[in-house]
Formats: structure tokens, C-alpha cells, sequence
């Protein structure tokens, strides 16, 4: 599957794909906001292909529009975070010589009209370390808004330290 925007391209990540996410899943610059950060191993290579070959995560590959070298820049995820409730969650990681070029919230916006349209999601939620000002500011751009602050909740950097919580309805969606 392909999603054009109006700068990137998502694409549907296939296990030709594999050595890419897991570069990215497992590069500490990436993820300097989370708790831990998985290993490059067979473990993390198993786990995305049972996500590639499921239907309960979709992971996407960005590229540049017009990008003849297709050079993949970061991978968006949207995955089902409550089933009975319609609830999917998204993630994104772009490489840092890509950021702050509007491509980030342009797959966080196409992966949300994916999530609606496509997955038929009543609610997407999206979650970040409050040290992330970035990602915070890229979910609020893109129409989420913060519904709470889990106190104390990650174990980040030796402290406990507290995670926003972001959401955005269909409804408000549609607008």
C-alpha cells in the first residue's frame, strides 16, 4: 500500500524492510526519550515480521516525494490499542537529518486519515515522554490534543518522569 502526501510517501513495510526498522527500532539517538530501546537481534527481526505478516499493526516506510534513490527517512506505526473501543495507537521515528523539514507531521497526519478511513478507528491515541517538547508539539499540529499527564510513569534516565497522553476522536477528525 501507498500513501502519498504533498512532501513523503508512506509505504506499506515489507520483510525486504526488516534490516531498516530494525537499524532504526534499535538506534539510541532515535529513542532518547524512552525507557529502553530494543536490541538488534533475531528477537527484534521476528517481531516485525509477526507485524508485517498481521493485521494488527501496520508499519509504514517514508520517503521523499520525487526521491529517485527512494532513501528511506524514519517509518510511522499505527497499531489496535483497544479493539472493543475502536482504539489504535500511532508511533513515528524520523532520522534526525531529516527532521524539523515538516515530514514528520506530514505521515503523523497522512497515518491518522489511514487510521479513520481506512482501519475505521473511532479513537487514536499517541503517548510521549514530557522531556519530548517535539513530539508533543507535532501531535498537537496535527489535531490531537492532550487529554492527561500519567504521573511518575516511565523510568527514564535513572528518574521517574511523567508521559503525555494525546488523542484525537473521529468526529474531530472529520472537521
Amino acid at each position: 500500500m501507498k500513501i502519498e502526501g504533498n512532501q513523503i510517501i508512506l509505504t506499506s513495510a515489507t520483510e525486504k524492510d526488516i534490516e531498516f526498522l530494525c537499524r532504526a527500532e534499535s538506534d539510541k539517538s532515535l529513542w532518547i526519550y524512552e525507557e529502553d530501546v530494543a536490541e538488534n537481534d533475531e528477537k527484534l527481526r521476528e517481531k516485525f515480521i509477526t507485524r508485517i505478516n498481521g493485521d494488527r499493526t501496520f508499519d509504514f516506510i517514508v520517503t521523499i516525494k520525487g526521491d529517485k534513490l527512494q532513501t528511506k527517512i524514519g517509518f510511522v506505526s499505527v497499531w489496535k490499542y483497544c479493539e472493543w473501543r475502536k482504539s489504535w495507537e500511532v508511533g513515528y521515528s524520523i532520522l534526525p537529518q531529516f527532521q524539523k523539514k515538516g515530514y514528520g507531521a506530514e505521515s503523523l497526519k497522512l497515518l491518522l486519515k489511514f487510521a479513520f478511513e481506512e482501519l475505521k478507528a473511532h479513537k487514536v491515541v499517541g503517548m510521549c515522554n514530557i522531556e519530548n517538547i517535539g513530539s508533543g508539539k507535532m501531535m498537537s499540529k496535527c489535531g490531537m490534543r492532550l487529554e492527561g499527564i500519567f504521573k511518575e510513569e516511565l523510568d527514564w534516565n535513572g528518574k521517574w518522569t511523567d508521559q503525555q497522553y494525546y488523542s484525537i476522536l473521529e468526529s474531530e477528525h472529520k472537521k
